[in-house]
């Protein structure tokens, strides 16, 4: 059996671990979290190298892509510093490839589609496959990026502003403590209702569920949430909110959708070329095993 592990600064209360076919292989995909704690991550990447078939990094990202501009985040790449033979991803790759296609997926899954097509996306440069997809399908776009990231209110309300706000900012925010711009460990349980106006005006709550839930309001009455990474108990929370759709951009396993990191590391194991793919292997791959966002509705 292949086995694919997630080693995850997010906190340890989200763990799963389950057993699936992949491209005809059984692979186990596992998850651990640290609750915030990057050496930990380290320490356990370090005891797992050449023992498992993939590594994925979970809770951050290795680097943000904003269409084809790399911005390394400079915090996190010690947590991979003791992996020596382990192919390790970070989920870009699949994320880019199959949230492209997450609007299209909207209109042609969702009853009745989006009659009000207007999406509020939490961090559009950190998703930028996502990004794409509305902003092709016509959606009037509010992204998060200094709001969800930084605290500040501001808005940005096209890709274009995205891509110049990421050649501005990044440079500079890969190199602060990640924890300064996105929840780690417990911090990714606390609720903290912010920027309401935003979440009321758009029928579409889009981005990294995290982001989502740290700053939602109690009623979200109608809404659609499209995001990923998702446990019982996060379903649970919007079920309640009164969201009347869910889609995650990966398969759900036992009530569980994992990060795009894990599943792209359990896509590496099952491939067994002993690296990472690269963005066109990862499309055909997808392609050939149908792999594609899921709904649920809600309310």
């Amino acid at each position: 059996m292949k086995r694919a592990v997630s080693i995850s600064i997010g906190s340890s209360r989200r763990d799963k671990s389950v057993e699936i076919n992949l491209l005809g292989q059984q692979v186990r995909i596992e998850r651990i979290g640290t609750d915030g704690d990057m050496d930990k991550a380290a320490a356990l990447f370090g005891q797992l190298d050449g023992q498992v078939d993939a590594f994925g990094v979970g809770g951050a990202d290795l680097a943000v892509v904003v269409d084809g501009k790399v911005y390394p985040l400079y915090s996190v790449r010690p947590m991979v510093r003791t992996i020596r033979q382990t192919p390790v991803v970070d989920g870009a790759g699949l994320k880019n490839t199959i949230e492209s296609g997450l609007a299209q997926f909207l209109d042609q899954h969702l009853p009745g589609g989006v009659r009000v097509r207007r999406v509020l996306i939490t961090a559009g440069a950190d998703r930028w496959g996502m990004t794409t997809s509305f902003t092709s399908a016509g959606y009037e776009c509010l992204f998060g990026d200094l709001m969800f990231g930084l605290g500040l209110p501001i808005a940005l309300h096209s890709a274009a502003a995205v891509k110049r706000l990421a050649a501005l900012v990044m440079p500079i925010a890969g190199r602060l403590p990640f924890d300064w711009i996105y929840p780690t460990g417990e911090k990714q349980e606390e609720r903290r209702p912010k920027w309401e106006d935003s979440y009321a005006w758009a029928s579409v709550i889009a981005g990294d569920v995290h982001y989502i839930k740290r700053h939602m309001p109690s009623f979200l009455a109608g809404k659609v949430i499209v995001t990923n990474t998702t446990t019982a108990e996060d379903v649970e929370l919007f079920r309640r909110a009164g969201a009347a759709h869910l889609i995650t951009s990966t398969p759900r396993f036992e009530g569980r959708s994992f990060g795009t990191n894990m599943m792209e590391a359990a896509l590496v194991a099952a491939a067994g070329r002993g690296r990472a793919l690269t963005k066109n292997e990862l499309a055909e791959l997808v392609g050939r095993i149908h792999m594609e966002p899921q709904l649920q509705t809600l309310n």
